[in-house]
């Protein structure tokens, strides 16, 4: 569980994800389009990804990925995320973390 609080505190948005996850993709692109960058690691090819998986599952995780977490917080999996979002609440948690743009 160290190595997941670590890596989940290093950066702004961190997701936790599989290479073959079609909802970690999706969560990845919805952070993208609103201009967060997230930190992604992918359990799958990490050699203590089992161990991570479980982690994951221990602080609460409904799901172990994707596992977002903002601010070093742990959000939750695709269901939480999609929930902020729709009833607008995950922007206003994004906006340290989106990127400054320059015209």
């Amino acid at each position: 569980m160290d190595k997941v609080m670590r890596l989940a505190s290093e950066k702004g948005v961190v997701i936790f994800s599989k290479s073959s996850c079609c909802l970690c993709y999706a969560v990845n692109i919805l952070f993208q389009e609103i201009g967060v960058s997230p930190v992604v690691h992918e359990i799958d090819q990490d050699p203590d990804g089992r161990e991570m998986e479980k982690a994951l599952l221990r602080l609460g995780c409904t799901a172990p990925v994707p596992a977002v977490f903002i601010g070093g917080t742990l959000v939750g999996s695709t269901n939480e995320v999609m929930s902020l979002h729709l009833k607008g609440q995950l922007i206003p948690k994004l906006k340290p973390h989106q990127q400054q743009t320059t015209s």
